[in-house]
């Protein structure tokens, strides 16, 4: 194994656990979610070679993630939704109060912008808003606002 291919699995096994909440804030498919997951795989080691470290690692491999999530959405948006093959019933689902609220915040969360959800998804990874105006391309003031505004779109979507 070569040191660039060591340092590319050091990388990805440290940032595993973010990637796939970006895949899992976009997608709730397990299918999807691995696609997203090996598509951002790809895109970060072809511009691993090109990374300059003008921003943190951490914050580069977000910006990918995003950025490849938010793509494929647009994508997805352009040809039309499928039609999944599922079983109607999950014995497995969670039925008790905190996990059905749980449930139904996220629901509000995917009904935001993509934009709006990216922030979102980047605050409750408890990332700082100059770490989140970073990545999304705006300023820390501009995150604070727009996170007051979400959460005003949030308890509006409650009342419906």
């Amino acid at each position: 194994m070569t040191d660039k291919e060591k340092e590319f699995t050091r990388l990805i096994k440290d940032f595993k656990n973010e990637i796939y909440s970006v895949c899992y804030m976009f997608s709730k498919d397990k299918d999807e979610v691995a696609d997203l997951y090996q598509d951002i795989l790809i895109k970060i080691w072809n511009g691993f070679d090109s990374y300059r470290g003008e921003a943190s690692v951490r914050t580069w491999l977000w910006r990918i993630a995003l950025n490849a999530c938010i793509s494929d959405d647009r994508k997805k948006k352009r040809r039309g939704e499928k039609v999944p093959l599922s079983v109607d019933i999950d014995p497995f689902e969670d039925t008790d109060e905190k996990a059905l609220q749980v449930k139904q915040l996220y629901s509000r969360i995917n009904r935001l912008g993509l934009v709006d959800r990216s922030i979102v998804l980047l605050w409750l990874e408890a990332l700082s808003y100059e770490e989140i105006g970073q990545i999304v391309g705006i300023s820390a003031k501009n995150v604070s606002v727009k996170l007051v505004r979400i959460r005003q779109q949030l308890m509006a979507m409650s009342n419906e």
